[in-house]
């Protein structure tokens, strides 16, 4: 079979709007959780609602940028599509069972573990070469998650939250190297528009009754993680690259976890403790350092990495 068509490249922006743009997809990553909260339904209603109005939005945004949506597929694509689609669905039912379970503050911050689980992933399955201070990114990590930990007990409900998160993150950082090893020759939002496809067909069975049955408000809410913090959200993180780099694109929307935590404290009162707090800012200081850190040095040996496949949160 031929090979897909290649991107339309986007024109380039200035600095200013780029960085604007990615502040905003920061802003709508941010407030994944606050929504997800404020659906009534469980975790797998609200992950097939969002992919269904994602696959909308994303083909718009498609259509409207001649960009090649339903260009031929590989069989070895179709299969990186569904494998990615899955882990985008685990990612995404696990982050939302985590903010049901324990609150926004702390699914948010468990989820902000993924740049660590990418780290050890390419140690260990992709046999990268990892430096001493990206061990040190894991162990700082790792430390904020203790002190975010609620109480070391896992019937309580914040820790069972939280390692819900942690798992979201697992999932996340799992697509995120997958999609860097498998969709390269691919445009963006086709692989996007095809991993929401996945997700909608893998959620069918479980959610689809779930979601028959949601309100009004419900789909209100479902359409603004599909539309804005999904569809919309890509298409401005993809068109800020054309004004700034993907790792200046990367170290703003690390900021993600204060955004949701701003919002929950303010909208829903969850007050985070101080010791949450610390361990926050221990999270999110060793992603935005290890990201400016690798724009300096240069990404470890290894394949070719493409800057526009990362899937939103």
């Amino acid at each position: 079979m031929s090979r897909p068509n290649s991107p339309t490249a986007l024109p380039p922006i200035s600095h200013g709007r780029a960085l604007f743009y990615v502040h905003i997809v920061a802003l709508f990553f941010g407030i994944v959780g606050v929504i997800g909260h404020l659906i009534t339904a469980g975790a797998p209603a609200i992950t097939l609602g969002r992919a269904l109005c994602a696959v909308l939005t994303l083909i718009c945004v498609g259509r409207l940028q001649r960009r090649p949506i339903l260009g031929v597929l590989t069989p070895a694509q179709i299969f990186v599509l569904i494998v990615t689609g899955c882990l985008l669905a685990a990612h995404w039912v696990t982050f939302f069972q985590g903010v049901k379970t324990g609150g926004i503050a702390v699914a948010t911050l468990g989820f902000a573990s993924f740049p660590a689980f990418t780290i050890l992933l390419e140690a260990v399955l992709l046999r990268e070469h990892t430096r001493k201070a990206e061990w040190l990114t894991v162990a700082l990590v790792t430390l904020g998650l203790i002190l975010v930990t609620p109480a070391f007990n896992l019937a309580d409900q914040g820790t069972i939250g939280l390692g819900w998160g942690v798992l979201s993150g697992l999932c996340f950082a799992l697509l995120a190297l997958s999609n860097r090893r498998g969709t390269v020759s691919m445009d963006p939002i086709q692989v996007a528009c095809w991993q929401n496809v996945v997700v909608t067909l893998v959620m069918l069975p479980a959610a689809a009754g779930q979601l028959m049955g949601t309100s009004a408000w419900d789909w209100f809410w479902l359409a603004m993680l599909g539309v804005f913090c999904t569809g919309l959200a890509h298409f401005l993180f993809i068109s800020s690259l054309a004004g700034i780099k993907a790792s200046t694109a990367g170290t703003v929307i690390a900021l993600e976890p204060v955004y949701g935590i701003a919002f929950a404290w303010a909208l829903f009162g969850q007050e985070p403790t101080p010791r949450m707090l610390i361990g926050g800012a221990i999270v999110i200081a060793a992603i935005v350092w290890s990201g400016l850190r690798r724009s300096q040095v240069g990404l470890p040996p290894g394949p070719k990495k493409s800057k526009t496949k990362q899937i939103v949160p």
